[in-house]
């Protein structure tokens, strides 16, 4: 069994290896933990400098911290390959300037999820969902 402290430092690297996969700043990435029906939930949230809007970027649940965290650095090492990318056009409530933000998605209604987490869906103004071709 491991130690709290072997399971911090090995948090910590796995985290710090998502971040490096994803090339995100620290303080472009938060690592939101939860629960869900007696498991851990874990909520990887991006946010974008350029615009200070924070989005879901995947959520996965794990039978603890650690589970929860390597399921997320797995997922990110091969997401481009098992999702759909998308380009979603928004303006902000208040805000003139028309944004372009881009997912990875099963399918459009997972995409407009991860653009409204956390937030109120009058507070953002959709445009255009546009399923970007396979490259």
């Amino acid at each position: 069994m491991e130690t709290t402290s072997e399971i911090h430092v090995e948090s910590a690297r796995i985290q710090q290896e998502i971040k490096n996969h994803l090339g995100l700043r620290s303080s472009d990435l938060v690592f939101e933990f939860g629960n869900a029906d007696g498991k851990v939930k874990l909520d990887l949230i991006t946010i974008n400098p350029r615009h200070n809007q924070a989005f879901l970027f995947h959520s996965v649940t794990g039978t603890d911290k650690l589970d929860a965290l390597r399921k997320m650095l797995d997922y990110v090492q091969n997401y481009k390959e098992k999702e759909n990318s998308y380009t979603i056009q928004w303006v902000a409530r208040g805000d003139r300037e028309l944004h372009t933000s881009y997912f990875r998605a099963s399918n459009i209604m997972d995409a407009l999820q991860k653009l409204y987490y956390g937030r109120d869906m009058n507070t953002i103004t959709v445009f255009s969902v546009v399923l970007n071709p396979v490259s």
